[in-house]
């Protein structure tokens, strides 16, 4: 069976926390030239789209999250189906995430609490009505459809992800807020690594018991918050972490995601402490961004991949992106409006759709509207990436992100 690699391409430049590139991640269900972005089909579905609509916007994978999988339709659902490609009907790569962030940030970590630290004897269920609850074993959580309770382990996320099949699966971390303390990151970023490698060893179970499928990629997940040491740390006990299992005949790690809360402010260097780390021939997955400013950011500082619901979210509600920054359609300006969203971007909605007649979908809550900016937000941000990875191999990002930036945000200065 084939398994998940990475091959370099052309680097951007060399410099503490400048470790850009272009790269080519190898997976069974194809590959990821990269940098990429990658759509998020959170219930194995990118709403409002068919899987053929998901793939004329460009996109290359996509995301699926495995704390909803888990709680409707079932993991053995979709394993029995063939997997979360097939039971949607995409052919390409696919990654789910861990279900680490859903089952925390249902309650602990942005709702009614804003941090995971509790006092003792603080009941979990209706003091400060959160849903979830986190100990050295895994996390007590409640769900979201039926306030039925629920536990994930890391071993039991591995079996959850190896069920949905993904070509690439994340390690099951604990989400902490920046509200949190000093004193309690340092110990979530330890409970990590110990999960860390409790994941590695039930992957590996599991990929010997389910011999004969398509191999999964396992990447481990930093955590540390906005602190450098502990970025620091957390990246390169993973790196040992993993070349210990390789070392012992195992599968280790192979990529990593940059996870937890980021202040935009501090993306780029934290992205930059945590790549100064890694090794080059590793993938790297920043979970959650998708500002455009975010995106030339990330890239630049070594991110090679990166997901995020705000384009498919801000479509379903009317906004959309063009070369001069955000529209909202839903505005009264558009009622005449009978250019496309963005002509000179161009693309099958603009070609073919009038911001008026946009508007008019939206105001007659017809269901067309949000499938229509879908597409043009997807394929907007998806063009993007594509242009950024263009920059690079031609030796010219810093003069795109100035020419793109300077026209996309010049509305707000």
């Amino acid at each position: 069976m084939t398994d998940l690699s990475f091959t370099l391409g052309t680097e951007l430049g060399s410099g503490p926390g400048r470790h850009g590139r272009t790269g080519t991640i190898h997976t069974p269900h194809g590959d990821i030239q990269t940098p990429a972005f990658i759509p998020v089909a959170t219930k194995a579905t990118v709403k409002t789209l068919t899987p053929e609509q998901i793939e004329q916007t460009g996109a290359q994978a996509i995301l699926s999250n495995a704390y909803h999988l888990y709680l409707q339709p079932g993991a053995d659902i979709v394993d029995e189906a063939g997997g979360v490609g097939r039971f949607e009907n995409w052919s390409g790569p696919t990654y789910t995430d861990s279900g680490g962030f859903q089952v925390m940030s249902q309650g602990v970590g942005f709702q009614k609490t804003l941090t995971m630290e509790q006092k003792d004897g603080q009941d979990w269920g209706r003091e400060k009505k959160s849903m979830a609850r986190v100990d050295e074993e895994g996390v007590d959580f409640v769900s979201f459809i039926d306030g039925s309770r629920h536990r994930f382990t890391p071993e039991i996320s591995m079996q959850i992800q190896h069920q949905l099949g993904a070509d690439i699966i994340f390690a099951f971390d604990e989400l902490t807020t920046l509200m949190d303390t000093r004193s309690y990151q340092e110990a979530s970023v330890e409970r990590t690594h110990r999960w860390a490698a409790r994941c590695i060893d039930e992957h590996n179970r599991q990929t010997a018991l389910r011999e004969g499928r398509p191999l999964q990629s396992l990447w481990g997940v930093i955590q540390g918050a906005q602190y450098e040491d502990l970025r620091r740390q957390a990246t390169r006990d993973l790196v040992e972490l993993s070349d210990a299992s390789v070392a012992a005949g195992q599968r280790g790690f192979g990529g990593y995601g940059i996870g937890g809360a980021l202040e935009k402010e501090n993306l780029g260097t934290i992205v930059g402490w945590v790549c100064d780390e890694l090794p080059v021939d590793k993938p790297r997955h920043l979970l959650g961004i998708s500002e455009p400013d975010d995106i030339f950011t990330a890239v630049e500082a070594g991110a090679d991949t990166f997901d995020c619901v705000a384009p498919t979210r801000l479509a379903r509600r009317g906004g959309v992106y063009t070369l001069d920054g955000r529209l909202n359609l839903v505005n009264a300006g558009f009622k005449r409006d009978f250019r496309g969203i963005d002509e000179e971007f161009g693309g099958y909605v603009s070609e073919n759709y009038s911001r008026a007649y946009l508007r008019h979908l939206f105001k007659a809550n017809e269901f067309l509207g949000m499938t229509l900016c879908t597409i043009h937000n997807l394929s907007f941000m998806i063009r993007l990436v594509d242009n950024v990875r263009a920059s690079i191999e031609g030796g010219y990002f810093e003069e795109y992100r100035a020419e793109f930036m300077g026209r996309y945000y010049a509305k707000k200065k």
